[in-house]
């Protein structure tokens, strides 16, 4: 296929017909021209790889976790059932985690022009998962060169396996569910950009593996509890998580031992990477483009969506497996706790982190 190469991200929010959605597993369907044209952006890196002849296997907890992710492989197009409905959570608790229950310019809509926001912002959320899983799946493919041992580079190439089926998932779940897909956020791309051109191999860990992946581990773990354990949505995220929490205690584990060699000024280098990797990644998780959408005073709106009540707590609540995973490999030192502090989240930092890996539940069956 032709690709289009751009400087920049497309900022269009895109919309889905039936027509042109992904609706079967083998699709038979006329494209127009512009569906067939790909997008691409080019990004530089100075990756430096590395070959692993040794080839020994040691029997330490990478192996399991590879060995769990070779096991428990699923299909999206066979052990999803596209057809049921999505399931969403209830109306009243959509609206308050919008963060706009009190909002007056959200109050003066209609109650369809409400249900409309609440629908992009879900969107909007969705859509940055499905960028993230990109990026996850271009820094997991730079893990396989970089990865210093043997281990890790058999993990972090099933992982790459993982991040793609991730991608087909959103992007089938946009395009077919929600028929609406938001470009991605302009603090998100920044984050993944400076993860995917560092030459360091452990800070593409550190804010990979800790921060964006444990995010979204703590955000899909959350979504699963809200919405109807009938529908779609339910068995999607049941699926990704499973995939998800053995990413991040590989992440957890591999860095564990590595930080420890550094010296204190590495260490403060690493601590104030993902100290930065937080911060780009709280912002990241309003959605401006939304407010612009809708036609709200964009920085009105940003500041009422980051002191409302239970959204608010519920963006802290996701640095809840952030923190105590930063505290278990090494990161939380002396000079960047005050850091936390001001963000508000070194609260969670005495909360079980996830290195201490329940293998009888990573071990059970998909269903």
């Amino acid at each position: 296929m032709p690709a289009q190469i751009v400087a920049n991200a497309p900022r269009d929010l895109r919309f889905f017909d039936t027509a042109s959605s992904i609706e079967v597993d083998h699709m038979d369907i006329e494209l127009d021209e512009q569906a067939v044209n790909e997008v691409a952006e080019i990004f530089k890196t100075p990756l430096t790889g590395s070959f692993n002849w040794d080839y020994r296997l040691q029997e330490d907890r990478i192996q399991k976790l590879y060995e769990l992710g070779k096991e428990l492989n699923w299909n999206a197009s066979t052990d999803l059932d596209w057809s049921k409905p999505i399931g969403e959570a209830p109306t009243e608790i959509r609206i308050i985690q919008s963060g706009f229950s009190e909002y007056q310019p959200f109050l003066d809509l209609s109650e369809e022009r409400q249900l409309e926001f609440i629908r992009h912002s879900e969107a909007w959320t969705d859509s940055q998962f499905l960028h993230g899983e990109q990026g996850a799946l271009l820094v997991a493919s730079q893990l396989v060169s970089c990865a210093p041992t043997y281990n890790a580079k058999l993990y972090a190439a099933s992982q790459t396996f993982d991040e793609a089926r991730h991608v087909e998932t959103f992007n089938r779940y946009l395009q077919q569910k929600k028929k609406l897909m938001y470009p991605i956020d302009g603090a998100l791309k920044n984050i993944i950009d400076k993860i995917l051109t560092d030459e360091r191999w452990d800070l593409k860990f550190i804010g990979m593996q800790v921060v964006i992946e444990g995010l979204a581990l703590a955000a899909f773990t959350t979504m699963k509890e809200l919405v109807n354990p009938e529908g779609f949505k339910h068995d999607m995220l049941h699926l990704i998580i499973r995939d998800e929490a053995r990413h991040v205690a590989f992440g957890i584990h591999y860095l564990a031992e590595y930080v420890q060699t550094l010296s204190q000024e590495e260490k403060e280098d690493r601590a104030e990477f993902a100290y930065q990797a937080c911060v780009v990644s709280r912002e990241r998780l309003v959605p401006t483009d939304v407010f612009r959408e809708f036609g709200f005073d964009v920085e009105e709106a940003r500041q009422v969506f980051l002191d409302g009540g239970a959204a608010a707590h519920f963006r802290k609540l996701l640095f809840s497996r952030v923190i105590p995973n930063l505290r278990r490999i090494g990161l939380l030192t002396d000079r960047i706790r005050p850091k936390f502090e001001a963000l508000g989240i070194l609260e969670y930092e005495n909360m079980p982190d996830d290195g201490e890996i329940d293998w009888a539940e990573l071990s059970k069956p998909l269903y």
